[in-house]
């Protein structure tokens, strides 16, 4: 089992790095088709399924599907082991069956997991308890499935852009971290230096209280007009930051995600309409 998993996430890396709408780290969509776009999974298997279920990729071949912050909560083992690998596999399978369709994004947890920096959630350890659950699980071959889930984590692209000017990831650079994002990071490989601190691609998952002012400035430099983002907790499943920014949550019964014509200019209300509930999926 362990050799298969390690297997599975060695072909998601190169799936990643293969994708053909991938431009260096940034995911470049086409203007024509659609668009399911999740919030923060945080191990919710059941909302991965009414996500997948919804995007219907097997059916509906103009479709493409964004997800992202998959690990780091859900369901525990016995022990209070984090399974959230188990809905991370389950991704990287979707990645597998389709593989130009299916973009799964660098999010906070996974620097934090692929650097080894401890991550707090729910009061809890994550990466220990992630290890925790591994080990238990897959025994000696524990640590070989880890590195090969950091091997896929850090393949991962860092953002997508549609033609019709509108930038998804996982967050943005907070006004405090705008010094240290270099747009650079869109068009060479990763480091493990910049999901660091002082990293660029920490900037980019970790940043909440954006302001209005970094956002025209990112506006202006990522060359967008709308930002859709994950990272900061919403209750209700989603909010807007006026007037460009809307924040998804996929991780409880709240969640919810987004729909988009890949061929239509949206404004931030257009956004608002494409909003889909996760519980109305059944």
């Amino acid at each position: 089992m362990q050799s298969q998993t390690v297997d599975l996430l060695s072909a998601g890396a190169q799936a990643n790095l293969a994708d053909p709408f991938r431009q260096g780290n940034l995911i470049r969509l086409p203007a024509t088709g659609t668009l399911v776009v999740s919030g923060d999974l945080h191990g919710h298997a059941r909302n991965l399924e009414r996500i997948i279920a919804y995007a219907d990729l097997a059916h509906r071949p103009d479709r493409h599907l964004i997800i992202h912050e998959i690990i780091h909560g859900g369901p525990q083992d016995v022990d209070g082991g984090c399974l959230s690998y188990k809905v991370l596999f389950d991704a990287v399978a979707l990645k597998l069956r389709f593989p130009d369709r299916v973009h799964i994004l660098l999010a906070n947890h996974d620097t934090a997991l692929i650097t080894g920096s401890e991550v707090l959630r729910d009061g809890r350890q994550m990466n220990k308890a992630f290890s925790e659950a591994l080990n238990a699980e897959f025994g000696q071959d524990w640590q070989q499935v880890l590195e090969a889930i950091r091997h896929f984590l850090i393949s991962q692209p860092i953002a997508a852009r549609t033609a019709s000017r509108i930038w998804i990831s996982h967050s943005l650079p907070a006004d405090r971290m705008i010094d240290r994002f270099d747009p650079a990071i869109l068009s060479r490989t990763l480091t493990h230096a910049d999901l660091q601190r002082t990293g660029a691609a920490y900037a980019l998952t970790w940043g909440r209280h954006i302001s209005p002012q970094v956002r025209r400035h990112l506006a202006q430099l990522l060359d967008v007009d709308l930002f859709v983002v994950g990272h900061q907790p919403q209750p209700d499943g989603w909010t807007v930051i006026e007037p460009d920014m809307l924040i998804l949550a996929s991780d409880h019964n709240h969640g919810c995600i987004l729909d988009l014509d890949l061929s239509q200019t949206y404004d931030l209300q257009g956004l608002i309409a494409g909003i889909v509930p996760l519980s109305s999926l059944g």
